[in-house]
């Protein structure tokens, strides 16, 4: 049966599932994020980065159908791609939607591909902010991989977050330690990231995605010696929570 029209304000769905859904599982969030009318329409984002395959089974069990958005901001490691390619033919995913940037907008901002050494923020809102924000306005909420564990702005983390009053961001391994992902991934047998045993915990854009030495945290190779630890794709009053986007020339 389709799912009914989510109920407004977003505020209020999220805190009545926050309260419904405290105590579940990942896949039991999962599994009713799916399925629950005051969710509405959702899509799983994934970077088919380092620990991203543990939430694209989780998925796939449930539904190989979900829309699957993958932003390729066309400055991603090789190994990145052909890791998507491989999960996605091997858990039978059958809706993954490529996303990339504007070609006319890459063009004209960014024409040397030099962009993220000159501002990284702006980089980010051109390559991942922008063409996400597009990706996923036909949804009533989103799917990520986010866990309390990675620190920062994460570590508060609900499962069910309001974005503004768009949409639901569903947070299914919010409360998952590393050690719990690794057990998911070991018990269920799912392919590792070709790049995790060369040093890479954390896994972005190749130009700004360095390996992090032992002791170090897992997101210190993320744009290393900067004062810069999120890409901006999550949103807050409609804006992103880091960068602005690039000013176009005339």
């Amino acid at each position: 049966m389709p799912l009914e029209a989510p109920l407004s304000p977003v505020a209020a769905r999220v805190a009545d599932l926050n309260a419904r859904y405290a105590n579940h599982s990942a896949t039991s969030v999962l599994e009713h994020a799916l399925t629950d009318p005051q969710v509405g329409q959702v899509a799983l984002v994934s970077s088919f980065g380092a620990e991203s395959v543990a939430l694209l089974h989780m998925t796939a069990v449930i539904d190989r159908s979900v829309p699957v958005l993958f932003l390729d901001t066309e400055m991603l490691f090789p190994e990145t791609l052909d890791y998507q390619r491989a999960v996605a033919d091997r858990l039978g995913l059958t809706d993954v939607r490529i996303v990339t940037p504007d070609r006319t907008l890459t063009f004209l901002a960014d024409p040397a591909a030099d962009l993220h050494r000159r501002d990284p923020d702006a980089c980010c809102a051109l390559r991942k902010v922008e063409p996400l924000r597009a990706a996923i306005a036909p949804f009533d909420g989103w799917i990520t991989g986010r866990k309390r564990f990675q620190g920062g702005q994460r570590a508060a983390l609900q499962f069910f977050e309001a974005e503004d009053d768009r949409r639901i961001k569903v947070n299914p391994l919010a409360h998952w330690t590393k050690d719990d992902v690794q057990d998911y991934m070991i018990n269920n047998r799912l392919p590792r990231h070709p790049l995790v045993s060369k040093g890479y915990p954390s896994i972005g854009c190749a130009p700004c995605t360095s390996p992090v030495t032992p002791g170090e945290d897992e997101r210190a190779g993320r744009w290393r010696g900067q004062a810069k630890d999120e890409c901006g794709i999550h949103f807050v009053d409609g804006r992103a929570v880091r960068g602005q986007a690039p000013r176009m020339p005339l």
